[in-house]
């Protein structure tokens, strides 16, 4: 059995959970997901928990299950308290700003680099540092993906754009012989 999967999702108070055939919809106070359930997966509701359950052991439920079941937990996350992902900046001249909504990156080429987020994802950004957040965890992490994939840190420096607690091994630098 997943251990994942078999673990049950607890929903908190003020959120709700509806199922219409194959989708399930997570509506709380930061917003509303909906997610369709593959069709051998079935959702069950139990005071206020959800239960995930597959119908055999084959490798495509077994991986299936646990994957169903934490999406299902994530909208439940999203919807109350939302993801964040903070990003840093490393490097001289290296900065971010926002110009309404659209996120402006100087990151040393020869041109500013202008980031629109899609719907549902806000920005917020310092000197320095962004903080991407929202409800949707995959669309917060493929945004901060995304604005880390401008300027990818570099092994000889360090300079770029990193997660925040993101370690990067830094090269040595060419020697000269004697």
């Amino acid at each position: 059995m997943s251990r994942i999967g078999k673990q049950p999702i607890s929903v908190p108070e003020g959120v709700k959970v509806s199922q219409d055939a194959r989708l399930v919809s997570v509506s709380g106070p930061k917003g509303n997901l909906s997610f369709e359930v593959h069709p051998d997966m079935e959702v069950k509701k139990e005071n206020s928990h959800l239960l995930v359950e597959r119908p055999s052991d084959n490798k495509a439920h077994r991986s299936l299950h646990g994957t169903t079941r934490a999406i299902i937990s994530n909208m439940v996350q999203g919807v109350t308290e939302g993801f964040t992902k903070e990003l840093e900046i490393n490097g001289v001249g290296y900065t971010a700003n926002l110009e309404g909504k659209r996120l402006k990156l100087t990151l040393g080429f020869s041109h500013d680099i202008y980031f629109e987020p899609p719907e549902g994802i806000e920005i917020k950004a310092a000197k320095n540092s962004i903080s991407v957040s929202g409800i949707n965890k995959e669309l917060v992490g493929e945004v901060a993906a995304k604005i880390r994939s401008f300027r990818p840190p570099e092994p000889y420096k360090g300079k770029g754009i990193r997660y925040v607690g993101e370690y990067v091994r830094i090269k040595k630098g060419k020697t000269v012989g004697e």
